[in-house]
């Protein structure tokens, strides 16, 4: 299961991607890139949809494979998946550790970077085609 979830927002600024206390040594601090968070069992398919991913666009991506109780990893629709066994991911730009906005009243369209959530959903179509053609 790929679940997508806050996707449009990014930034080159140094200082504006955020994490939890026990990530932000391994990750970059620049929320120029698109993540994709599995929990541990689904650390084979993520690093699958990762490489798929890379392949089909320039878009930086990370990897985050962490248990399911570190902070944010199963904020999405992608836990219930989990929860019955099924290999599953959030693709993200990491919602509230890097979007200012996240929930308010100025969380408005303007916000968005559509170059390059247009890149996330090409990425998507390239892995998904892939994954597709290698059955599975």
């Amino acid at each position: 299961m790929l679940s997508l979830d806050m996707i449009g927002y990014f930034s080159d600024e140094s200082g504006s991607q955020r994490y939890p206390a026990q990530l932000r040594d391994n990750y970059p601090d620049q929320g120029n890139f698109i993540a994709f968070v599995g929990n541990l069992e689904s650390k084979n398919f993520v690093r699958q949809c990762a490489i798929l991913f890379r392949v089909a666009v320039s878009l930086p991506c990370q990897e985050a494979v962490f248990p399911s109780s570190v902070k944010g990893v199963d904020w999405s629709d992608h836990w219930s998946f989990w929860q019955e066994g099924y290999p599953a991911l959030m693709v993200t730009d990491t919602a509230l550790y890097r979007y200012p906005h996240y929930h308010r009243a100025e969380d408005t369209p303007d916000k968005i970077d559509y170059q390059r959530t247009a890149q996330v959903v090409e990425g998507m179509r390239g892995l998904l085609r892939a994954l597709t053609i290698a059955g599975g």
